[in-house]
């Protein structure tokens, strides 16, 4: 049996080696495990909590910030505020007090930008670890009916995609080889790049979409990129897509950057982008909002009722199969600069 891709576990693994093995049923889970589903929505008494967890480890440097602003954007994919959050982490041998002081420092400014309660976690120094891990666990809660999931999504709708194309992995790239890009690229587009890492919440803009009422699901692209995201939002509603590379944005320091590493920006790790399914004439209205908000967006395809039609049309105008990335880019550029 073949050894599994670094990142995420590929969606056929999951369905027959995770998905069998959930515990008891319980009829008060809305949402639960499932290919493209952000977080698990239960209901207790006349509310409902949203839970979702997520590891950073990819990353080294801002990692509090990371895994903060990614647990919150899984919540907030519902349409609902994050609010409560918890950690548990993992220091390699040697570590210093200082470098957890610095996680804690890093973690704490990213939950008071975002309103968030850090309520509890778990921190141990375990051996044989090359790099911290963080794993974040996120909590919100609505009123019963005042939230949207992934799996909502109908034929028709248009696909707005919120910010661009990998904008974790450009700040994550920038930040962890910073030396090698200085040597091919200005240090000015590099240090842009680095503050990437302040576009990488989606929290703004999933509410500002949520409260127009016209949003159908939404999905944050993370492992993957662009690519998967679409592919799991697709998944989830059990539609297919066509969408147009053209209108997908990409900024010009992720083009670059990846033209340095020779990796494809839509397969990059892309938190910080929103997808959202929503019906066609309200799309301008909800555009709109995120302008207000100084928030950029662009309708970037359609979902279409044929599940197997995962369809990207290039910039001469061809149109091909848009195939779902096995291994996120991110990992193949920082092993090639290692």
């Amino acid at each position: 049996m073949p050894t599994l891709p670094l990142g995420k576990v590929p969606p056929k693994i999951l369905e027959k080696h995770v998905f069998p093995f959930l515990g008891v049923g319980d009829t008060s889970i809305l949402h639960g495990p499932g290919i493209g589903r952000d977080a698990a929505l239960v209901r207790v008494g006349q509310q409902v909590v949203v839970a979702s967890t997520d590891p950073i480890t990819g990353a080294v440097q801002n990692i509090g910030a990371y895994v903060v602003h990614i647990c919150a954007n899984d919540v907030a994919t519902f349409g609902i505020r994050p609010r409560w959050f918890l950690a548990t982490i993992l220091l390699p041998e040697d570590s210093r007090a200082q470098q957890l002081e610095e996680i804690m420092a890093s973690m704490h400014t990213a939950a008071k930008g975002l309103n968030v309660s850090i309520i509890g976690g778990h921190t141990e120094v375990t051996p044989e670890l090359k790099r911290p891990i963080i794993i974040g666990f996120m909590l919100g809660v609505a009123e019963q009916d005042h939230y949207v999931t992934s799996t909502q999504a109908l034929p028709g709708n248009v696909i707005i995609l919120t910010k661009g194309a990998a904008i974790e992995g450009t700040a994550i790239l920038a930040t962890e080889r910073a030396t090698i890009l200085q040597q091919k690229l200005s240090s000015s587009l590099v240090n842009r790049a680095q503050q990437f890492i302040h576009r990488i919440s989606v929290v703004p803009e999933a509410l500002a979409a949520m409260s127009t009422g016209a949003v159908r699901a939404m999905h944050d692209p993370t492992e993957g990129g662009v690519s998967n995201g679409l592919h799991e939002l697709a998944n989830a509603s059990g539609l297919g897509f066509i969408v147009d590379r053209s209108k997908i944005i990409i900024q010009e320091e992720t083009r670059q950057i990846c033209q340095v590493f020779d990796v494809n920006p839509l397969e990059l790790i892309a938190s910080g982008a929103m997808l959202m399914a929503v019906e066609g004439k309200q799309a301008p209205h909800i555009l709109d909002v995120l302008q207000k908000e100084k928030i950029t967006a662009a309708v970037i395809g359609r979902l279409v009722a044929d599940a197997s039609q995962r369809m990207i049309i290039d910039f001469d105008g061809s149109i091909k199969q848009l195939m779902q990335p096995t291994e996120d880019a991110l990992w193949k550029a920082l092993q090639k600069s290692a």
